[in-house]
């Protein structure tokens, strides 16, 4: 679930000048195009919406490198999505723990989103269908919520934030929609405690971009200008973590040129000091049931966190890394558990909206 940041010093912002001027004879796309696009795709439900329509918002919800594991499909007048393996990431996500708390983010979108079209129902796990999750609306009275509404909206705001505290009522609102059977949320707010986050997360960036097969696998998974983000309809679009875009052939080497474990580091310490405060969940136990179950509470922590017009952003490294594991379940008072989910949320300013595949392409054939 981790949407890296790629950090491009300033000589690559030199680059980035000289791949304006590229762009107009290759042409690397508009970035007002680029956002028309991504409007698009998250227009908010029409007032009679399809089962598609419904889709399309499950499709908002986050997920690991923006791979969008996911596949959907439709079996009368029930849904059902199914993991898509062809889009894990073996190296950052060996078990595929990242790849089904996915699927449940994108399970509560479509939840809320059916239940405010007058379509609520019920979500059910099958292990034995090969972790597909099934939909099945029922009644027809619309049931809206600030959640269901904030789904176009939320975004992982991978940037800076302004350092100021969130309020005790907002607070207690994050807590209470990130409750559900299962999951155990904790909200560290205290300075010291999130410096003790924060050197976890160091810790674990180290490890990680000191791992040649981790760097081949997020470069893969990186969109470094508006037309390539388009093409594809996935990865980690530049603009969406506040860096230039660069010509696609440019964007790889300016990575290896100026992207470093220092680099990084820096970066990840001044976001948490920017922050008001992480929030950890944990699952009662570590299986894709269970993991289905975070990602529907981190998802419903992230939409109230937008409802409130906060921003909010994952830093996973002290649970990609298993060794940091320990450490991270002891801070928040479960030891011995494996923690599953770490955000951090604030107050900040919107980015450029990440890319999504349209409804067609993610449907089963």
């Amino acid at each position: 679930m981790d949407r890296r940041k790629v950090l491009i010093g300033g000589g690559a912002l030199a680059l980035a000048g000289a791949g304006a001027v590229y762009a107009g004879a290759a042409g690397m796309g508009s970035a007002d195009d680029y956002a028309a696009a991504t409007a698009r795709m998250r227009a908010a439900l029409p007032a009679h919406p399809r089962l598609r329509d419904l889709i399309r918002q499950a499709t908002l919800a986050p997920n690991g490198h923006n791979t969008q594991p996911w596949r959907f499909g439709l079996s009368g007048d029930r849904i059902v999505i199914r993991p898509d393996f062809a889009r894990r990431t073996p190296v950052v996500d060996p078990d595929d723990h990242h790849l089904f708390v996915s699927l449940g983010a994108a399970a509560e979108n479509l939840a809320l989103a059916s239940a405010a079209a007058g379509r609520p129902g019920e979500l059910a796990f099958d292990p034995a269908g090969g972790g597909a999750i099934s939909f099945a609306p029922g009644g027809t009275r619309p049931i809206g919520s600030a959640l269901a509404d904030a789904i176009p909206r939320r975004q992982s705001t991978r940037a800076d934030y302004d350092g100021r505290p969130v309020g005790a009522a907002d607070l207690r609102l994050l807590a209470a929609a990130a409750i559900l059977p299962g999951v155990d949320v904790t909200l560290i707010t205290d300075r010291p405690g999130i410096d003790r986050v924060r050197d976890l997360v160091v810790a674990g960036n180290g490890e990680q971009m000191a791992d040649p097969a981790f760097l081949r696998e997020l470069k893969a998974w990186l969109r470094y200008n508006p037309r390539q983000a388009l093409a594809t309809g996935d990865g980690l679009y530049s603009a969406a973590s506040g860096n230039p875009i660069l010509p696609a052939w440019l964007g790889p080497h300016a990575f290896d040129w100026f992207v470093t474990a220092a680099s990084e580091n820096d970066k990840y310490a001044r976001q948490l000091r920017s922050s008001a405060g992480v929030a950890v969940f944990t699952g009662q136990r570590a299986d894709p049931a269970h993991w289905v179950l975070v990602g529907r509470a981190c998802q419903r922590f992230a939409l109230q966190a937008t409802a409130l017009g906060l921003r909010q952003a994952f830093v996973n490294q002290p649970v990609e890394v298993a060794r940091l594991r320990p450490a991270l379940a002891a801070l928040v008072g479960l030891p011995g558990r494996r923690p599953d989910i770490v955000m951090r949320f604030g107050h900040g300013a919107a980015l450029p909206w990440s890319p999504r595949r349209p409804v067609e392409r993610v449907m089963a054939g």
